[in-house]
């Protein structure tokens, strides 16, 4: 299904596309049930708005054809640049070469790229919110008074090439810290797969001081599993997790959550249609790495200390 919004009001300092008039944005989102990606398409199309461009809106629903044949209808009714949030990167193929025969400029936001020739994607920054990640467990595990240096990795379906780097980040950084990582297997994002590996790890090592999640269902997952085992999830075993859900800052306000590395997928979406504007005009992006034309949102720690500012 796509719906058509139409966005004409600009707003004062709005980037401005060089000659180019009329901008329609066409943004194909991977699935408007998720809260993330609800926050990332007001993010992209309050941009829009203040753009000046016009807007249309399609939702892949987490459907592999849905988003070919869809984003392809974007560019059938003449959009000026492309973004999508592609449910399947390894599908982008037909679309992105469809857009480069229509001289569409393509924006990835997240998930992947699946190989293909994009003009930019945006990414959160994966490994520092890893190295963030390692960094606190640390802290609180010393000023928890805990002895124990072993500690549990769960990371997210292998398919997920970007949020790996969460995992990757946290794993080297702890390492160097002096830990060591005695479980590190895939939950596939799912928290009841998360809450068994949890389970067994501390059958396996009942010591463990802390816990890193690729995503935050299954470190609230992994820490109802510390509850259930007798132990705390905070001041007994660190546990943290990564995306800034809702689930995850109710737990952490509540107190059986340390933490989570939270996204911003609002400003990820702003972020997209700021490189939009610049391929449309032409101009060199700065990408921070440019080998994969990967532009990085900074991502912020949440803790206890801060919780507050981020719950509605």
């Amino acid at each position: 299904m796509i719906a058509l919004t139409g966005c004409t009001t600009g707003a004062p300092g709005a980037a401005e596309t060089e000659g180019t008039d009329d901008v329609t944005v066409g943004f194909s989102v991977y699935d408007m049930q998720y809260e993330f990606f609800q926050s990332m398409e007001e993010g992209t199309r309050t941009a829009v708005e203040e753009a000046g461009y016009e807007y249309v809106l399609h939702d892949q629903k987490s459907d592999e054809n849905e988003m070919v044949t869809g984003a392809q209808a974007l560019l059938d009714q003449g959009v000026d640049v492309l973004v999508i949030s592609p449910f399947k990167p390894d599908a982008l193929g037909p679309v992105v070469a469809k857009a480069q025969e229509l001289g569409v400029p393509v924006i990835i936001n997240d998930i992947g790229g699946g190989g293909v020739p994009y003009d930019a994607i945006v990414i959160s920054d994966n490994e520092d919110g890893g190295v963030q990640a390692a960094d606190f467990i640390d802290a609180q595990i010393q000023a928890n008074g805990v002895a124990s240096k072993k500690v549990v990795s769960i990371t997210c379906e292998p398919s997920a090439v970007y949020a790996a780097r969460r995992n990757v980040g946290f794993v080297n950084q702890i390492e160097s810290l002096g830990y060591e990582v005695v479980t590190e297997l895939s939950g596939n994002s799912k928290a009841e797969e998360a809450y068994k590996i949890m389970k067994d790890a501390l059958a396996k090592d009942p010591d463990i001081a802390g816990v890193f999640a690729c995503n935050d269902p299954m470190a609230v997952a992994a820490s109802n599993a510390i509850k259930d085992a007798g132990l705390d999830p905070v001041s007994g075993i660190v546990t943290v997790g990564f995306n800034g859900d809702a689930e995850a800052l109710t737990a952490i306000q509540g107190g059986t959550l340390s933490a989570t590395v939270a996204q911003d997928p609002a400003a990820m979406g702003a972020l997209t249609i700021d490189l939009a504007t610049q391929a449309l005009n032409g101009e060199e992006i700065d990408f921070d790495n440019p080998d994969e034309r990967e532009v990085y949102q900074p991502i912020t720690l949440i803790s206890t200390e801060n919780v507050a500012d981020f719950i509605e």
